[in-house]
């Protein structure tokens, strides 16, 4: 089982809970999460099913390397964290 929780910033937008999937990569916990909670998921992945320029998502302590795919693999106790990237000069 995989934790899945969002900074503090995504709540002003949408309603996005804590919980705890099953799945094997980041793609597979993202969807599990966004099965249960459909409204979130246009504000984590574009039209094309990436990670949104400005959403970073880490697995435990480190950003994932395939924003696209999202075939990074996650083992049980691991916790997906998905904040809202800082851009800008």
């Amino acid at each position: 089982m995989v934790d899945v929780v969002f900074a503090k910033a995504f709540r002003r937008h949408v309603e996005c809970p804590d919980a705890v999937v099953d799945a094997g990569t980041v793609g597979d916990a993202l969807a599990a999460y966004f099965e249960a909670h459909p409204t979130v998921r246009s504000y984590v992945l574009d039209d094309v099913g990436s990670v949104r320029r400005h959403v970073a998502v880490f697995r435990n302590d480190d950003q994932i390397a395939d924003r696209s795919a999202l075939t990074d693999p996650i083992a049980d106790g691991d916790r997906i964290h998905v904040f809202q990237a800082l851009s800008g000069g």
